[in-house]
């Protein structure tokens, strides 16, 4: 499961351009993973949708995730889903889930870490760890050092969404995280491939460097 660069599709934040473009030339600038994110769309275009990005997803050896929507992700054969607090609970959705299937959990402490694991969780992203203007919802940022708590008293992958671009994303991947999670720093970019490419590349120096945090 390569959960190094996430890329989450927001229209709105990519000037029009449609779900299944953004994650063509995301995954094309070396995203490993791209969630579809989309509160407004019916069932009926939101599981269209979900087909075209799986298709890419596929074809490029990602991961293909759905925000929220586990009717869509069965639908439209994603990957796994990504829930947040206060979504369906991870182990009722375990027990739906065929094997395989992916479980995200946003987390906001060191206590809902722990228990999404013990959920049955196969990752956790750590929501926001620095403020952000790309969800209106989304609080004050967290920081490191929690990141850092969370890292060490769970065995599960650790993302980071929040406020992540070039100039930070190293510092995330640094602290332990396994892999950012960005809208805006790729979405909105004048270059989808391009911004995907840079913060791909910031991910897999950091790895290689062996003062990373584990």
């Amino acid at each position: 499961m390569n959960l190094d660069l996430y890329v989450i599709t927001d229209e709105a934040l990519a000037g029009g351009l449609p779900h299944a473009v953004i994650a063509k030339r995301a995954v094309d600038g070396g995203a490993t993973a791209i969630q579809l994110r989309d509160k407004g769309r019916s069932y009926r275009d939101l599981v269209l949708i979900g087909r075209e990005i799986h298709a890419i997803t596929r074809k490029a050896g990602a991961l293909f995730i759905v925000n929220d929507r586990l009717d869509i992700a069965f639908a439209c054969g994603a990957d796994g889903v990504h829930l947040g607090q206060g979504d369906l609970r991870c182990d009722t959705v375990r027990q739906l889930a065929p094997p395989g299937f992916i479980i995200g959990i946003s987390v906001g402490s060191v206590e809902d870490a722990v228990d999404a694991e013990r959920a049955g969780a196969d990752y956790v992203a750590l929501s926001p760890i620095f403020s952000t203007n790309s969800k209106e919802d989304a609080g004050p940022g967290h920081g490191l050092l929690l990141l850092k708590k969370i890292r060490a008293v769970v065995s599960i992958p650790v993302i980071a969404i929040g406020g992540i671009g070039p100039g930070n994303a190293g510092s995330v991947i640094g602290a332990g995280a396994d892999g950012i999670a960005v809208i805006s720093a790729v979405v909105s970019q004048p270059d989808i491939t391009a911004a995907a490419r840079r913060l791909a590349g910031i991910v897999a120096r950091q790895k290689r460097n062996p003062r990373r945090k584990r």
